[in-house]
């Protein structure tokens, strides 16, 4: 029976996906109800389940990285190379909708888990496959990792101080750009699908994902012909001029993005500040703000400093300029508009307990998010899911035995 209750839970998904990019994406169609197969290596599962922040698990059981990205998903765990798990999943595939994949390209393909390996056995299939630069060209052997991916499309050029080494983000934000990108051509996929009953190919890469999402800064540089200059202060962006930027306070710090600087003469309490309000001034500043952005930016930080981050805080917003203090991200978990917007959850395993999330990020209101269930052991489901696609006891019995299929043990 159909749970209408759930955006995606006539939508089954075989996941081969592995580390971040892929399992993201499945675990976003999960939270909208998705039936997720998440298709691990035997005995080993994921490689995410080994990669340890602080070099600690979590409830001495699992990574934090494969807990954050694993929610709302069975795993099954098969020997993908040997002809008896091919059938099994050949067998699944006849009636699941979507196959995700993230494998070094034509890696899947060699297997006999390609597109159209797939396509034979279901033509309504839709096959998504993401790689980090592409599935051709003079980067193919290049590891696609984040970090990689932002020195090569010029984030990281694009962020910090000039004296300073380039400097990368402190998130992963090349593989969840590119998941979220994942997310979106499967969703278009299956509306295309619902409207003339045809799968097809999907290809993601993580390159093109950054490359998209510097949109306003490649605009910028290629027509403007003029490359941005990191600024040797904190000003937050190299294309803004002063105000826009992290100041330190007396207590901490405080992000300004959108402050006249009369307003902040005010403020602060200094009239020499005036003197760079000079000339016409557009949103990103004036030619003044610009050109001198590290002068006044040092300037205004020599005020802040005498004051505390919730007196400027509040100041600033009674006259209407932009700002916020800057937080932890313990601070974030007790910030009262996070709670108010219920951005963290939790979910129970009896063995790993009780472990805090962040909750979805879409709410609709006829079929909200849910996190329904919690990270999976190796294998954990797969005797369940094969009874479901058929298979006896004595079968999958058999498949255990022979080193088809394994169960990790609660």
């Amino acid at each position: 029976m159909l749970d209408k209750s759930s955006a995606l839970s006539d939508v089954k998904i075989l996941d081969f996906s592995h580390l971040l990019a892929g399992p993201f994406a499945t675990q976003i169609l999960g939270d909208y109800g998705a039936e997720v197969y998440k298709i691990e290596r035997i005995h080993v599962g994921d490689d995410f389940r080994r990669w340890n922040f602080f070099n600690k698990k979590v409830g001495n059981y699992s990574s934090a990285s494969y807990m954050a990205w694993n929610r709302n998903k069975r795993s099954i765990a098969l020997d993908i190379r040997k002809p008896e798990a091919k059938k099994i999943i050949y067998k699944m595939a006849e009636s699941c909708d979507v196959v995700i994949q993230n494998f070094r390209p034509g890696v899947m393909a060699k297997r006999g888990y390609g597109y159209e390996d797939f396509n034979k056995i279901n033509p309504k299939i839709i096959y998504c496959s993401g790689s980090g630069y592409g599935e051709s060209g003079p980067y193919l052997n290049k590891p696609g990792q984040d970090l990689l991916l932002q020195g090569i499309t010029g984030l990281a050029k694009n962020t910090g101080r000039f004296s300073y080494p380039p400097t990368q983000l402190g998130a992963g934000i090349a593989d969840q750009l590119g998941s979220l990108n994942m997310v979106i051509g499967i969703l278009s996929a299956l509306h295309y699908r619902n409207r003339t009953g045809r799968g097809q190919e999907i290809k993601v890469d993580l390159m093109s994902a950054l490359l998209q999402h510097q949109l306003q800064e490649f605009v910028a540089v290629l027509n403007l012909n003029q490359e941005f200059e990191r600024p040797e202060s904190g000003v937050g962006h190299p294309g803004s001029g002063a105000p826009f930027g992290i100041y330190k306070t007396k207590d901490d710090y405080i992000t300004i993005a959108v402050a006249s600087l009369e307003d902040l003469s005010e403020i602060l309490n200094d009239e020499g500040l005036k003197k760079y309000s000079e000339g016409p001034s557009g949103a990103m500043g004036s030619d003044l703000q610009i050109k001198k952005r590290d002068e006044i930016f040092h300037y205004i930080e020599n005020l802040t400093k005498n004051f505390t981050t919730d007196f400027l805080d509040k100041k600033l917003s009674e006259k209407g300029c932009w700002s916020a203090p800057l937080k932890t991200h313990k601070q974030v978990y007790d910030d009262p508009q996070v709670k108010h917007m219920n951005m963290f959850t939790t979910f129970h395993h009896k063995n790993y307990g009780e472990v805090k999330t962040v909750s979805p990020a879409v709410k609709l209101s006829e079929t909200p998010t849910k996190v329904t269930r919690p990270v999976p052991m190796i294998g954990e489901h797969g005797f369940e899911i094969l009874k479901e696609f058929g298979y006896s006891d004595e079968e999958i019995n058999n498949f255990i035995t022979n080193e088809i299929m394994s169960i990790e043990k609660s």
